[in-house]
């Protein structure tokens, strides 16, 4: 008897736990009140602990639902929640978990080039960056994020002073091209 006793103790705590959860629309309930005071207008600042709070509903809904239509949208914002609130190890977890879990899905390209940001912004791991930048390339090479990929590359690593100092030496070898075009131009236009 005490043998049988003992296998019913784990379903009648499964059955209590699953009784105690809220329900699928109590859960979106919560996760909408708490997107609209996050992202209130009327709100000062960005609440840290909220968007915490935020992203662990997010969390029990998708681990409760995970095949559920809302559950990419919601693994798509914990990411770019922790993202912005730079818990950068965090939001490079839920950008794998929804390039593995739905890697068909129209937004795994941006988790890609997100991830990609997030390796070389936040964690300034150039290399990993370059990896998954190159990844994204090969995986989505006509995506409108593929040539801001490209551009990444070219000036990953690079300090903003650099940036600048190449793109006024561009300018200046553009107008000294330009000026010789045109002196061309005009001593050709003399020939005649």
């Amino acid at each position: 008897m005490k043998k049988s006793a003992l296998f019913l103790i784990p379903a009648v705590l499964m059955i209590v736990v699953s009784a105690c959860s809220p329900s699928r629309e109590k859960q979106v309930s919560r996760i909408d009140n708490l997107e609209k005071r996050l992202f209130s207008p009327e709100a000062f600042s960005f609440d840290k602990a909220k968007a915490d709070s935020l992203i662990a509903l997010y969390e029990a809904f998708i681990e409760k639902y995970p095949d559920d239509s809302l559950s990419p949208g919601y693994l798509f914002k914990a990411a770019n929640i922790a993202m912005n609130v730079e818990n950068p190890a965090r939001s490079i977890a839920f950008f794998d978990q929804y390039i593995t879990r739905y890697p068909d899905k129209p937004k795994a390209p941006m988790c890609l080039f997100f991830k990609a940001f997030v390796y070389e912004n936040q964690l300034r791991d150039l290399e990993k960056a370059r990896e998954t930048y190159l990844l994204f390339i090969e995986k989505y090479p006509t995506h409108e994020f593929a040539s801001q990929s490209q551009l990444a590359l070219m000036n990953l690593g690079k300090s903003p002073e650099m940036l600048v100092q190449e793109f006024e030496e561009r300018q200046r070898a553009d107008s000294i091209r330009i000026a010789d075009s045109l002196k061309k131009a005009a001593k050709s236009g003399r020939r005649k």
